[in-house]
């Protein structure tokens, strides 16, 4: 598991779900910390990007096939939290402008199987009532 940041309250997450080849899991650490550097300077609270290691294979519906892994492939799950919606999507603008027009950089996973989400807390257990 890498984690950065405190673990505090967001008032706004990005969720991830993606499959990443066995081999993968120490470049796929330095393309999350590389994440978490600009993420981080832009306001981002905290990451945690989570290794699967008890994930079972369902019969209808698992993290195998919700990001297609095929042999080989772990199921990660990772989060970002933000303080709000609004800083999330002006880190995100302001990232985009920074890589305008530089190429994709290769990722030790097919992002094209990368699933994720905005989500705003319901319900959070660590925070006071």
């Amino acid at each position: 598991m890498y984690a950065q940041g405190e673990p505090v309250s967001g008032g706004y997450y990005q969720g991830f779900a993606l499959a990443v080849p066995e081999g993968n899991q120490t470049p796929y650490v330095a393309m999350a910390d590389e994440g978490w550097q600009m993420f981080a300077k832009r306001g981002a609270l905290a990451m945690v990007e989570a290794w699967g290691e008890d994930v079972p294979h369902g019969k209808r519906t698992d993290f195998y096939r919700a990001a297609q892994a095929v042999e080989g492939e772990v199921p990660v799950f990772s989060w970002i939290a933000w303080p709000d919606r609004d800083t999330c999507d002006a880190a995100s603008k302001a990232m985009e402008a920074e890589m305008e027009g530089a190429g994709m950089p290769e990722m030790p996973f097919d992002g094209k199987r990368m699933i994720w989400g905005g989500f705003e807390p319901v319900f959070d257990s660590g925070a006071s009532s």
